[in-house]
C-alpha cells in the first residue's frame, strides 16, 4: 500500500508519526471518509470544505483543497484503485505530553482502502450512553473516536451490528459513523443538528434528492422512541450510501426498506450516476 504523508508519497510501512503526535496523544485531530465511483471521490467539494469545518472548530490549520486533491489522486493512481475509501487525516501535529498544542504544522496522512462490501440491511441497538449536543465537538467529524469503539462493540456483543446514541435530551442523535432517517405514520424524519448528530454528506444530499421527489423530510428533535416504532428507517453514510434497518434493540421493524427508503435510496443512485461533485 502507498500512502501520501505531509508532502510525499511513501509505502505504508514507512510512513509513521512521533509518539509525541498530538493526535496519538489526546485525539486532537479531525477526518474525512470519502468513496469514489468511477475512480473519482464523490462530492470531493462538500468533503472539503467539512474537512476545513471541522478543523476550524478545533482551531486547526486545515489543508488547502487543491493540494489535498492533487495528494488523493496520487494515492489512488499509485494504488490503482477505482471503487475505493479514501481516509484524510489532519492532526495537531507534534507537541509536548498535555493538552497544550505546539507552534507546528499539522500532519496530514491519505490512505486508500478497496472498499468492503455493505450488508444489504442492518440490525442496531441503542446503547447507554450520549452524545453530548453541547460539547465542544458536537457536530465535528474528529479523530476522538474511542466513544465510538465502545459503543459499537457494546451492541456487536448484543448481536447487532450498529450503535445509536441518544443526546443528553434524551433525542435520538446518530449512530457511531452515519445519520439516521425512519419514517413514523407516513412522516419522514431525521434529527436536527441541533441534536449533536454529525452533518453528513449523504444526510446533506438525501434531504435535496428528496425535496426533488416531493419526499418531505422534517428535519427535528425526534424521541429516541420514535425508532423502536417506526414503520421504516435507514442509516446514511459515504460508505453505506443508504442501508435499511432491520432490526432496533432486538425487534423487527414492520417493513425493511420500505418505500421511502426505496425511493430516496435510488435517487441518491440517480444523484451519483449524473453527478460526481453536488
Amino acid at each position: 500500500m502507498i500512502v501520501w504523508m505531509n508532502g510525499a508519497l511513501m509505502p505504508l510501512q514507512d510512513a509513521s508519526v512521533s509518539p509525541l503526535d498530538h493526535g496519538l496523544v489526546v485525539g486532537d485531530g479531525v477526518f474525512e471518509t470519502l468513496r469514489t465511483y468511477r475512480g473519482v471521490p464523490f462530492a470531493w467539494t462538500r468533503h472539503a470544505e467539512r474537512l476545513r469545518t471541522s478543523a476550524q472548530g478545533l482551531g486547526l490549520e486545515g489543508p488547502d483543497a487543491q493540494p489535498l486533491r492533487a495528494a488523493v489522486d496520487a494515492v489512488l493512481a499509485a494504488n490503482e484503485l477505482t471503487e475505493a475509501r479514501i481516509r484524510i487525516t489532519v492532526t495537531g501535529g507534534v507537541a509536548p505530553p498535555g493538552s497544550r498544542r505546539a507552534p507546528v504544522p499539522p500532519t496530514v496522512i491519505v490512505v486508500a482502502f478497496e472498499l468492503e462490501p455493505v450488508a444489504p440491511q442492518l440490525d442496531v441497538m441503542i446503547v447507554p450512553w450520549t452524545r453530548n449536543e453541547r460539547g465542544a465537538l458536537a457536530g465535528l467529524k474528529t479523530i476522538s473516536y474511542a466513544e465510538n469503539v465502545r459503543a459499537l462493540a457494546y451492541a456487536e456483543a448484543h448481536g447487532a451490528q450498529e450503535a445509536i446514541f441518544a443526546n443528553t435530551r434524551g433525542s435520538l442523535c446518530e449512530a457511531t459513523g452515519s445519520n439516521v432517517f425512519l419514517t413514523v405514520g407516513g412522516q419522514c424524519l431525521t434529527p436536527a443538528l441541533s441534536a449533536g448528530c454529525l452533518n453528513g454528506v449523504t444526510r446533506q444530499l438525501l434531504l435535496e434528492v428528496a425535496d426533488q421527489l416531493g419526499v418531505p423530510i422534517a428535519q427535528d428533535d425526534v424521541p429516541l422512541d420514535a425508532l423502536r416504532h417506526a414503520d421504516e428507517a435507514f442509516v446514511s453514510s459515504t460508505t453505506r450510501e443508504v442501508q435499511p434497518i432491520s432490526t432496533v434493540d432486538g425487534v423487527a421493524l414492520p417493513i425493511v426498506s420500505g418505500p421511502v427508503t426505496q425511493r430516496l435510496a435510488a435517487g441518491f443512485a440517480d444523484l451519483v450516476d449524473r453527478d460526481l461533485d453536488p
